[in-house]
C-alpha cells in the first residue's frame, strides 16, 4: 500500500496570516514592484506595496528576496476535469451526444480530484474555465479554482458562458471518397448559419411565451439573449469571424467572445468596433495556411493587442488537458515575439479574468481581491526558471505535490545505491 499515489488533500480555509516580503511583484496589470510587500488574511489581499514602508507585518513573514510573486494564472477554454483517460470512454465527459446543447453544464461533470488537475498547480495555473466540447452549441462552461474536494467547493463562477462552434466556410475534400483533397466551399455553410439563427428565434419566442411545454435548451439561452451571459464562439477565418460577429448583432446576442481567432488580425477593426475580445490558441502551432507568415501564430497576440483588442489565452487542442500546465510558457512565446513580458503575463491573468468575468476576484494583485497567488524562484513565463516555492488559493497554502512529482522523487533515487 505504500506505493499508492493518492490525490492531494485540499488545503483548509486560511487561518494564518501571511506577509511576502522582498520579492519582485508582477501585479498582472502591467505594473511591477521591486522589493515588494504583499500581506493577506481571511483569503483576501490586505496590502500591496513596497517593503521599504514602515508598516507592521501580518502573521508569518515569508522572505522572498530574489524571487518573484505573481497572481495565479488563469487558463481559459480548457476541458480540465472533464476527462481523465482518453482511451477509457467512461472517463470522458467533455463531449455530449447532440448538436444544440446549451443546457449541458460542464460544472456538473467536473472532477475536482482529477490527477491531471493537480499537475497544473506546480506551474502556477491555479484557475481554469472548464468548457464543453463538440456539437454546434456545446453547452455551458464554468470557472473553477484547482484545489477542491468537489465541484461545489471548486466553483469560482458557475455558468459563465455558452460555447458554440461556428461552421466552416471551406472544407477539405474527402480523398478517401475520390474527392479533391484541397479546400472547397462548404455548400452547407449558409444553411448551418440559418439553422443557428432559427434556433435562437425559436428560443426567443419560447422565452416570451408561457414556456409550456418546458424546453431546457431554450431556457438555457436566456442569459445569452438578455446579455447577462457571454457567448464564446469558437471560430477561425476572416469570413467566418465576420459572419459570426454580424450574425450575432443581427439576432441580438450582445456579449460575444471569439475563441481561437485564426485570421482575427484581418478583421481587427470589426472586433474593436464591436468590443469583441479574443481568446487565442496556444502559440506553438503551424500557420493556418500556406501563404501565412511562418511566425504569425507567435505574433498574433501583439498584433491584436496593438489594435486595442482585449486578448486572452486558451488551451483547446491536441493533448489540451496535459498541455494546460504549459500555459505560462505559451504566454512566454507571445512575449518573445513583440508583446513583452508584462503584457504577455496579462494574457493569463488580468485579461483572462476580464473576459471570464471574474476580475473582481482574481487576475491581479490588488487589495480586496482573493489571495490567489504564487512565489517563483524566477521568471514564471520561462520554463527554465518557473520553479514555485509556495502557492496560495484564496489564502490557503496549497500543496505543490502531484502524482508526477512523487514518481519523480521515487525513481530519481532508484540507481543511487546500486
Amino acid at each position: 500500500m505504500g506505493n499508492i499515489i493518492a490525490q492531494q488533500t485540499p488545503a483548509p480555509k486560511q487561518t494564518q496570516n501571511y506577509s511576502i516580503e522582498g520579492a519582485t511583484a508582477h501585479l498582472g496589470n502591467g505594473e511591477v514592484i521591486e522589493n515588494s510587500l504583499i500581506m493577506f488574511s481571511d483569503g483576501k489581499i490586505k496590502f500591496v506595496g513596497s517593503a521599504n514602508m514602515r508598516i507592521a507585518r501580518m502573521g508569518t513573514v515569508i522572505d522572498a528576496k530574489g524571487k518573484h510573486v505573481y497572481p495565479g494564472f488563469i487558463a481559459a477554454n480548457t476541458s480540465l476535469g472533464l476527462a481523465e483517460i482518453d482511451a477509457v470512454r467512461a472517463t470522458r465527459d467533455a463531449d455530449e451526444i447532440g448538436t444544440m446543447l446549451p443546457h449541458i453544464r460542464s460544472i456538473i461533470a467536473y472532477n475536482a480530484e482529477s490527477k491531471v488537475v493537480e499537475t497544473m498547480r506546480p506551474n502556477g495555473v491555479l484557475i481554469a474555465q472548464v468548457a464543453p466540447r463538440g456539437g454546434v452549441i456545446s453547452g455551458t462552461s464554468s470557472v473553477v479554482q484547482l484545489d477542491a474536494w468537489n465541484w461545489e467547493d471548486a466553483a469560482v463562477k458557475i455558468d459563465d458562458a455558452i460555447h458554440m462552434n461556428w461552421p466552416k466556410a471551406f472544407t477539405n475534400g474527402r480523398w478517401w471518397m475520390g474527392e479533391d483533397p484541397g479546400l472547397k466551399p462548404n455548400k452547407d455553410y449558409q444553411k448551418n448559419i440559418d439553422d443557428f439563427k432559427d434556433f435562437f428565434a425559436n428560443a426567443k419566442s419560447y422565452l416570451a411565451s408561457d414556456k409550456s411545454p418546458k424546453n431546457l435548451p431554450f431556457e438555457a439561452l436566456q442569459g445569452v439573449i438578455n446579455g447577462s451571459q457571454k457567448m464564446f464562439i469558437h471560430v477561425s477565418g476572416k469570413k467566418e469571424i465576420t459572419d459570426a460577429v454580424n450574425t450575432c448583432k443581427e439576432i441580438g446576442i450582445k456579449n460575444i467572445v471569439i475563441v481561437h481567432g485564426g485570421e482575427a488580425e484581418k478583421v481587427a477593426d470589426l472586433l474593436k468596433a464591436n468590443n469583441v475580445p479574443v481568446i487565442l490558441k496556444r502559440a506553438h502551432r503551424l500557420p493556418d495556411s500556406e501563404d501565412t507568415d511562418y511566425d504569425l501564430p507567435y505574433r498574433s497576440a501583439k498584433i491584436l493587442s496593438d489594435a486595442g483588442i482585449l486578448v486572452g489565452l486558451g488551451m483547446e487542442g491536441d493533448m489540451e488537458r496535459m498541455s494546460t500546465r504549459n500555459l505560462p510558457f505559451y504566454a512566454g512565446t507571445y512575449a518573445a515575439y513583440g508583446l513583452g513580458k508584462e503584457k504577455a503575463l496579462q494574457l493569463i491573468t488580468s485579461n483572462n479574468a476580464k473576459i471570464l468575468g471574474i476580475d473582481d476576484k482574481v487576475g491581479t494583485l490588488e487589495v480586496g481581491k482573493d489571495a490567489t497567488l504564487f512565489i517563483s524562484e524566477g521568471d514564471a513565463l520561462d520554463m527554465r526558471t518557473n520553479i514555485l516555492t509556495a502557492a496560495f488559493i484564496q489564502g490557503r497554502k496549497i500543496s505543490l505535490e502531484s502524482h508526477q512529482t512523487k514518481l519523480w522523487k521515487r525513481y530519481s533515487d532508484k540507481y543511487k545505491n546500486q
